[in-house]
């Protein structure tokens, strides 16, 4: 998902495509000096709108502790002013979010009570960061350091000299729109806040987190402050509080914040329950999970940069859902009601029109036990509040984005293995959520242009139309909301005919077939249509009409679960594979990769969803598009096309396709590097391209995967040598271009025979993935 916010995309760090494929002459070991962690690089997509944040956290962490400079959605790698350290940042999101309780170390008397005015200058030369843990020097001579666990967020500063050394905690002053905030200091060591606001995109909302803070020693003076008025000794506010430190002899101040969105008494138990540990032991314990996660994946060859970039997607990857329930298991559930978690961590924060593409996948391969918690999750949002989420913060609907991802992230789920003892609990909300509306006191929207779905079979487009609720508005897509709504509907068909409601099953699968009713025969693309049936918009398929964040030239290959059938409208294979060509730019990709992905297929900035015949490589969509070739009889294609997108993927700040997105983008550089790609989101089929790779070694969770370890190889594999001559299974030719979940699961080894030409791999009938039916 994108926001609305434009800024120049910046072309630096182009990597050619012979520094992306390994060859055996840079075949280096698996790590550099034993610590994986040394391959990730936080600051990766922290300009250009990759929204990604630099700061200390665990995986699927409740607190991402991170420095906010001048972007609304907290870090900027071009800013040099820090406006403080605050708890909640989501990685790669477009919109403004997160931010909260900043706190900042100064010096002197406090006098200014904006963050905007007190800011604290800094510089990139004197800044680090690595997974679980946070460095700057301050322009002020304070060191500033953060670290994490999973629900709190550790902090030490180290000062000069002096006796006025102060941190200020800013309660009213976050990044996503304030409400209202309290707060105490309850003893000379401990401070509580209360913070109300509300959050992403639009005012939707309100959410509350509570927070309170433990300082390692007690403070010399305090105060707090309400808009620009500090008053020095005073214990409660509503703006935020200032704690001051002789540091004359001692120049260290460590404070341990912790987090809860459920009560005051929540985030006091997560503060004895993970609190109490010195910095250090709290940093070393967050390296140490950050390696046990990152060494479920061991590769061999590639270029340093390369497995830099691979790691750093696969740290990404981790970095959401995020824990929402407390140490004692409770959670706020979406009727703002006080719930448990009976067996299960709970989660939240559901970027689902973009994660259900990639990341649900990736997670269910190699965080299995969580991923199952995250589709338990989901399902509990159903059954708190009434409904299943579209894009959901902490306990709150956005309504952000369209469609209908909740029913291809949950169906995948079930192929993977993940709802068994709660499958039909699962399938009677999604049945609920694609046979109907949400009720119009519940805030979200859902299937909003459901009822003309079902009885017109599509999804009009209503230019104008007002907002329901808050968010976005499925009628303002209807083009791109059908496709979806398709989508969404031949994945519960599987759902439901693997649990035994055939009746269901057949009346899902005839609905997956309504895609053809916005297909234009006169322009041979996808068309909105108004209310009335007529196609409206322009006819030229590179304007954007009636689609969310795309052209009907990208959106065009988003039936995965029929493109035989998409062909077939299109006018055959041979067509389609022109078209494709077209869209790829396929006969300029071919004689420079990386500079066609830098300069043909990101063709703006990382907003520019419009006005484009081409593929766009930074936005969900065409995530699946280069997969397409698998279908169409041309499978080496879909090899060139992915390993050139892979080039825009570097070790520096721009490094990433547009926003990450909660990890999607991150995931799909992982799974297209491994060579293992679902090209049928909510299904369970697993493309095959060529690997970057030498070898690749999965380990698994033996209670999901029976086998527990994968091995991908392509010995050799390079830019001149990066197509498929053969696949073998355990020692088995395969010929097919696809693996399903079931096939994978009894796995032990995935090879790759790889040449400098394309073979007849893949391209025998049959070959390509199924049509869902």
């Amino acid at each position: 998902m994108r926001g609305t916010r434009r800024t120049r995309l910046c072309l630096a760090g182009v990597m050619t495509a012979s520094a992306l494929i390994a060859t055996p002459a840079v075949a280096a070991a698996e790590r550099t000096d034993g610590h994986l962690t040394d391959l990730v690089n936080p600051f990766i997509g922290s300009q250009n709108e990759g929204n990604t944040f630099p700061g200390a956290a665990v995986p699927f962490g409740m607190v991402q502790l991170s420095p906010d400079t001048g972007h609304s959605t907290g870090y900027d790698y071009t800013q040099d002013r820090v406006r403080g350290f605050s708890l909640v940042h989501l990685s790669g999101v477009g919109c403004r979010i997160g931010g909260d309780l900043p706190a900042l170390p100064t010096t002197g008397d406090v006098t200014r009570t904006d963050y905007a005015q007190y800011a604290a200058a800094f510089s990139h030369e004197d800044e680090e960061a690595s997974p679980g843990y946070y460095r700057v020097g301050l322009a002020s001579g304070i060191r500033a350091e953060l670290t994490a666990t999973r629900r709190t967020g550790v902090q030490r500063y180290t000062f000069p000299a002096t006796r006025k050394a102060n941190v200020l905690l800013n309660a009213a002053q976050s990044l996503h729109k304030a409400a209202g905030s309290t707060v105490e200091i309850l003893d000379d060591r401990t401070v509580r806040t209360e913070i109300t606001g509300h959050g992403f995109c639009r005012d939707t909302g309100p959410y509350t987190v509570y927070t309170i803070t433990r300082f390692s020693r007690p403070f010399t003076a305090y105060g707090t402050w309400d808009g620009s008025t500090v008053t020095p000794g005073s214990r409660s506010g509503h703006g935020g509080a200032y704690l001051r430190f002789d540091t004359t002899e001692d120049r260290t101040v460590e404070a341990t914040t912790a987090l809860s969105y459920v009560d005051a008494r929540g985030a006091a138990g997560n503060l004895r329950a993970e609190g109490g540990r010195s910095f250090d032991a709290v940093r070393q314990g967050a390296r140490k999970e950050w390696e046990r996660r990152l060494a479920d994946v061991s590769v061999q060859g590639g270029t340093p940069t390369l497995r830099r970039t691979f790691y750093s997607s696969l740290y990404r990857s981790f970095l959401a859902p995020n824990v929402g329930s407390d140490a004692d298991g409770r959670y706020t559930g979406w009727d703002r009601r006080t719930h448990r978690a009976d067996g299960f961590t709970y989660y939240q924060n559901w970027s689902l029109w973009d994660t259900y593409r990639t990341q649900v996948q990736l997670l269910a391969l190699l965080a299995p036990r969580e991923a199952r918690d995250m589709a338990r999750s989901v399902v509990a949002i159903d059954e708190d509040g009434g409904w299943l989420p579209k894009w959901g913060y902490g306990p709150v609907e956005t309504n952000i984005m369209s469609g209908d991802p909740v029913t291809p992230f949950l169906t995948t789920a079930y192929h993977m293995g993940l709802l068994k003892g709660f499958e039909e609990r699962a399938y009677r909300a999604l049945r609920k959520n694609a046979d109907g509306v949400p009720p119009a006191g519940y805030p979200g929207v859902g299937r909003e242009a459901n009822a003309e779905y079902l009885a017109q079979g599509f999804a009009p487009y209503v230019a104008g139309r007002p907002y329901a609720k808050m968010g976005d508005s499925d009628y303002h897509h209807g083009a791109s909301v059908t496709l979806e709504y398709a989508l969404a509907d031949a994945m519960l068909a599987q759902m439901a005919r693997g649990l035994g409601h055939e009746r269901d099953a057949a009346r899902y699968a005839a609905r997956s077939r309504n895609y053809r009713n916005i297909f234009d025969p006169a322009t041979g693309f996808f068309r909105a249509r108004d209310a009335s049936g007529a196609f409206v918009g322009s006819p030229d398929p590179a304007r954007g009409t009636g689609f969310h964040e795309g052209t009907a030239w990208q959106y065009q290959w988003l039936v995965p679960q029929d493109l035989p059938g998409v062909v077939g409208l299109i006018g055959g294979k041979r067509a389609a594979n022109a078209r494709l060509d077209s869209f790829f730019a396929y006969d300029r990709l071919l004689a420079d990769p990386a500079r066609t992905a830098r300069e043909v297929w990101v063709h703006g900035d990382p907003y520019a969803y419009y006005n484009a015949a081409v593929y766009n490589p930074q936005n969900e969509p065409d995530l699946t598009a280069p997969y397409t070739y698998l279908a169409t009889g041309q499978p080496w294609k879909t090899t060139d096309v992915v390993h050139a997108a892979l080039t825009l993927f570097t070790d520096g700040p721009t490094g990433m396709t547009g926003n990450d997105d909660l990890g999607t983008m991150s995931a799909w550089n992982v799974l297209s590097s491994i060579g293992l790609f679902p090209i049928q989101p909510g299904y369970d089929t697993w493309g095959l391209s060529t690997p970057v790779f030498d070898r690749v070694r999965l380990t698994l969770d033996r209670r999901y995967w029976p086998n527990g370890e994968l091995t991908v190889t392509a010995p050799g594999t390079s830019a001149d040598a990066r197509y498929i001559q053969a696949v073998h299974t355990d020692g088995r030719p395969h010929g097919r271009t696809y693996l399903t979940t079931g096939g994978l699961r009894t796995l032990r080894s995935l090879a790759f025979t790889v040449g400098p030409r394309p073979s007849e791999w893949g391209t025998a009938p049959g070959a390509e993935q199924p049509v869902l039916r």
